[in-house]
């Protein structure tokens, strides 16, 4: 079984400059990042966390996504995290899986931030995605997803789980409890980006990106700057602890709503 390193890009955003922040991103993996098999970006990376969706917009096969699919060829590395994608008739949020032999999946963000009115300019996913990754299992989900335990459970289902997010500084504590408590119920590693800076909204982000393993406990975490977090991770040692204790086995069944509420 082989170890997974990965990486996670807790970057200051340059508000609705998709171009600056691939430039910004790129030289991140290229002077930071040598040896990672996964790279995790955060949310809306090319952007910021906007809803101006008509003007951030981009169709799945466009600038960004070609970018993403080119890098991670380049760097021999997988490389995910969300944009604005407008497809047919609606927008999504939708986190860009891009794998190293240039192959793209996607995820949409299901839970939408109504906070923010996210639910009236976006169309809220329907399914996960489940990605495997030399041997791994890897559900990648989307910032708000993270407050949702339902829609998060998965019995012996995956990994790892990864949050990309823009998670705002007045909810910090939220952020640190709710990652590792992801990790236990799961029996996973759990691994969350988040930015840093402050937006055109004038919301402020506060990084504290985690890396945690299937007790809760910190492997890595982030500061409130720019940086890059990485940790290396065992499957071996994560399969010895469920076999160990499998409480995943007495896991409750249930079914979802693949129509999630919207107002």
């Amino acid at each position: 079984m082989r170890d997974l390193n990965i990486a996670l890009l807790q970057a200051e955003l340059h508000w609705g400059n998709p171009q600056a922040n691939r430039q910004t991103l790129a030289g991140m993996i290229a002077q930071e990042v040598s040896s990672a098999d996964l790279v995790v970006l955060p949310e809306m990376f090319t952007t910021g966390f906007t809803m101006d969706v008509q003007s951030n917009g981009e169709p799945l096969d466009g600038q960004t996504a070609n970018w993403l699919q080119s890098l991670a060829v380049e760097h021999d590395m997988a490389i995910c995290g969300s944009v604005i994608i407008h497809d047919g008739d609606y927008f999504y949020n939708r986190l860009l899986w891009a794998g190293s032999d240039g192959s793209m999946q996607f995820y949409d963000k299901r839970h939408l931030f109504r906070m923010a009115q996210e639910h009236h300019h976006f169309r809220a996913g329907r399914s996960r995605l489940v990605v495997e990754l030399q041997g791994w299992r890897i559900c990648p989900l989307i910032c708000y997803d993270l407050r949702f335990p339902v829609w998060s459970r998965g019995a012996n289902e995956f990994d790892l789980l990864i949050y990309v997010a823009n998670w705002p500084a007045a909810r910090e504590s939220a952020w640190t409890t709710l990652l590792p408590a992801r990790a236990v119920e799961n029996q996973c590693y759990v691994a969350g980006v988040n930015c840093v800076g402050k937006d055109d909204n004038n919301a402020t982000y506060s990084g504290a990106s985690l890396i945690a393993d299937y007790f809760g406990n910190a492997l890595a975490t982030g500061s409130d700057e720019k940086e890059t977090i990485s940790a290396t991770l065992s499957l071996e040692k994560l399969n010895r602890y469920r076999e160990k204790f499998p409480a995943w086995k007495d896991a409750d069944s249930f079914t979802v709503d693949p129509e999630p509420g919207r107002s």
